[in-house]
């Protein structure tokens, strides 16, 4: 008997996902562990790894293809003792009902938004006479064409328009495999595909337009910013921001993390700014313990560990690997597991206990040039450290005034949990610390 490989649930939250890419094909043999495809779910793009020996006899779901439901049949596998031509015409006598299942519940999911898991049945049966058309005709939808963030891609590198695509996924989705059996983009490709553009660009003025009358392009939520929404939605609706200001000054952090990088130069560590702040505000969270916590109803959960959340901006949206026991890990190491999250971040490989827990956050948006900002709160924490640009400003110095470089930090906290005053100790301790940052080495 073939057996069904079914979508995997990747983490204790996940219901479904995107199947973004086969590193397999039919026909391939597997082992176990081997790596047979990338999945995204709400948070990271994640390996799918075989459990069993055996030929891949039917790839069931096309690379690509969203809202895919956990236990969804995606592949077929016959194992070592079965005949790999008996398995296939075993698993191709039932694709009818096992693939138009999956397949309304993709297309409702993605493109209504990810509730309603029972909304697919009516559209279904009430689609199935129109069903040779939907196939024929990918721009289903209004004018917009119905394609994979896949194949969009790998379309606009080869310049191929999708209007003139045929679609051969579930209701005329256009897929990776479509655009690339399209033709490629050569001079004669690319020139009708430039005459259509003003045509094209002339289009959704007219169909999709505001009420205001100003032309917009629609452009799909994906897993990452749907969980973004709808947990800072929750946050400011749930939790009562209380929000402190201080201003810190750089120069002796400056200082020293140029005399440590010179130190560090033959280890091939260098240490950013945001490195040493991690450390200062795990250190501050050990000095006010009072603010390492969450509020979780009728408890108080008060960490004796700071895990710090670092925001890292990632091309799916914002995500927040962690810097577990930040408090106890010195500059250097806390650097080399930095760069190494921020890199798994932005390509998408963060695994779920990277990024799932911490007990509070920091958001440096410095670089940019941001001198302050009140960050929202990620809950079930109950604090976040909003950090801004150093820049050189007057400044009293022993009384007298002089030029320093200063940044100025905000703490954004939850009052359910967290009084004023113990917010202040805190924002007051991570100023000592930046301030006199011999208290990070120590």
């Amino acid at each position: 008997m073939p057996t069904p490989i079914k979508m995997p649930a990747l983490s204790p939250t996940m219901e479904e996902g995107t199947l973004a890419r086969w590193l397999v094909k039919e026909g391939d043999q597997v082992s176990a562990g081997d790596v047979m495809a990338e999945i995204e779910t709400d948070k990271a793009t994640m390996e799918f790894e075989a459990v069993d020996e055996g030929t891949i006899v039917k790839i069931e779901v096309p690379e690509g293809t969203e809202g895919v439901k956990v236990g969804t049949v995606i592949a077929t596998l016959a194992g070592e003792d079965e005949d790999a031509d008996d398995a296939k015409a075993a698993a191709e006598s039932k694709p009818a009902g096992s693939e138009k299942a999956p397949a309304p519940v993709k297309a409702s999911g993605s493109e209504d938004g990810e509730k309603s898991p029972a909304a697919p049945e009516a559209p279904a049966s009430a689609k199935a006479p129109e069903k040779p058309k939907a196939a024929a005709a990918p721009k289903a939808e209004g004018d917009r064409v119905i394609a994979s963030p896949l194949a969009k891609r790998i379309a606009e590198q080869k310049g191929v328009d999708l209007a003139s695509v045929q679609g051969s996924g579930p209701n005329g989705r256009i897929v990776k495999a479509d655009v690339e059996s399209a033709p490629a983009a050569s001079g004669q490709a690319q020139a009708p595909s430039k005459a259509a553009e003003p045509a094209k660009a002339a289009a959704p003025a007219g169909s999709q337009q505001s009420e205001f009358g100003a032309p917009y392009e629609a452009q799909k939520l994906n897993n990452v910013r749907k969980v973004i929404a709808r947990r800072l939605t929750e946050a400011k609706q749930t939790i009562p921001h209380i929000y402190l200001t201080v201003d810190v000054r750089l120069d002796a952090l400056l200082k020293l993390r140029g005399e440590l990088n010179a130190s560090l130069e033959a280890e091939g560590v260098k240490l950013s700014v945001n490195d040493l702040l991690i450390k200062a505000l795990a250190r501050a969270l050990q000095r006010v313990p009072q603010c390492n916590v969450s509020f979780q109803g009728d408890e108080l959960h008060q960490y004796t560990r700071q895990d710090v959340s670092v925001a890292v901006a990632a091309p799916s949206g914002l995500i927040t690997p962690i810097i577990v026991d930040a408090g106890r890990k010195g500059l250097a190491q806390i650097s080399t597991e930095m760069k190494e999250l921020a890199g798994k971040a932005r390509d998408g490989k963060l695994q779920p206990h990277e990024y799932q827990g911490g007990t509070a956050s920091i958001s440096n948006l410095g670089m940019f040039g941001t001198k302050q900002f009140d960050a929202v709160i990620n809950p079930p924490q109950a604090m976040i450290l909003a950090v801004g640009a150093g820049e050189k400003r007057p400044y009293v110095i022993d009384d007298a005034l002089g030029v320093a470089t200063v940044m100025t930090a905000t703490g954004s906290f939850d009052h359910r949990a967290i009084d004023g005053v113990d917010g202040a100790k805190l924002m007051d301790a991570f100023k000592n610390l930046v301030e006199n940052p011999m208290g990070l080495l120590v």
